[in-house]
């Protein structure tokens, strides 16, 4: 039995993917893979604009094999006590525990992540790692498993999670035929990296803010760190401290995602191919560029070009 965990806050669409995923898997023969269950400390709990009715309460835990969290609009909010005591006594008897999205974070209240790989949504990683050091986050992937504990990232990340554990217990030709009704992908390309966007940390110095500005609008041009610093009009030493205090990386480091976001934005809009965008980006070389674009969103250019083109332009070559 699956039982889907639905706390007070709860997202809908993380909720819904492993009903129906899970629900609608069948075996070679016909029959139903699984039975799903929506658990709760309560009969009704809100999912944002909806209300949902649950199944059972958290003794529905003490049956299932495997126990699926998903996130709660509030990622950090406080965890009923009861639901702690349920996830951790499932854990020790051996059930399988995975989160969507940010459901790592009541599974790391519940210590179930300690000294474990995780993930998350990309946006609640740095949180999760702050208040979790023991943890350690990957917001790069699509997810985790750790056999035991699986986490994934977020939102349609819940997907690749859930028929990813339909190929784990009954193979791959159950979780294709999964996939095939969910209208997916057994494995998706890349990871989560492809869908990150480089955003300024909030509460971040404004005394930065004039030179990221000016990195955003020169970043095209071979730029040097004794350049960025002279703009800047400090030491280089000054500049590398700053950004690692603020920003947490280095200021090439801070350009290199710059440009990158600028060839995603040019993937998506234009036709150029990818040597013009390499060049029109500040990339020294198309070789240089494809192995940091590969390296950092987890795929080639090309293969991003034809996830996110507008629907306009996808029949032009990348």
């Amino acid at each position: 039995m699956v039982a889907v965990l639905a706390l007070p806050d709860t997202i809908a669409f993380d909720l819904a993917t492993p009903v129906e995923v899970f629900g609608r898997a069948l075996l070679p023969d016909g029959s139903p893979a699984y039975e799903v269950v929506v658990c709760g400390s309560s009969p009704t709990v809100q999912a944002g604009p909806i209300r949902v009715t649950t199944d059972a309460g958290l003794d529905a835990l003490a049956c299932a094999g495997t126990v699926v969290v998903p996130g709660r609009n509030t990622a950090d909010a406080p965890v009923p006590p009861a639901v702690l005591t349920a996830l951790r006594t499932a854990a020790g008897r051996g059930t399988r525990i995975a989160s969507i999205c940010v459901g790592a974070f009541v599974l790391a209240e519940a210590g179930m992540l300690d000294g474990l790989a995780a993930t998350t949504h990309w946006r609640a990683a740095d949180a999760l790692a702050r208040r979790y050091p023991s943890i350690r986050v990957d917001p790069s992937v699509l997810y985790i498993d750790n056999g035991q504990v699986v986490t994934s990232a977020g939102a349609a990340a819940g997907l690749d999670l859930c028929l990813h554990l339909v190929e784990r217990d009954h193979g791959v030709a159950v979780a294709a035929a999964a996939a095939r009704l969910a209208v997916a992908s057994v494995h998706r390309d890349g990871g989560q990296a492809q869908f990150i966007r480089q955003e300024r940390p909030a509460g971040s110095s404004p005394s930065l803010a004039p030179l990221l500005d000016w990195i955003e609008r020169h970043a095209h041009r071979p730029l040097t760190l004794a350049e960025i610093a002279a703009e800047a009009r400090v030491s280089v030493r000054t500049l590398n401290r700053r950004f690692a205090d603020e920003l947490r990386q280095s200021p090439i480091a801070w350009l290199t995602g710059v440009r990158l976001r600028h060839a995603q934005e040019l993937l998506e809009g234009t036709d150029q191919g990818v040597g013009q965008i390499a060049r029109a980006t500040g990339f020294p070389t198309d070789s240089n560029f494809r192995a940091q674009f590969t390296r950092t969103v987890g795929v080639a250019p090309s293969a991003y070009r034809r996830s996110f083109r507008g629907p306009a332009r996808r029949t032009t070559a990348g």
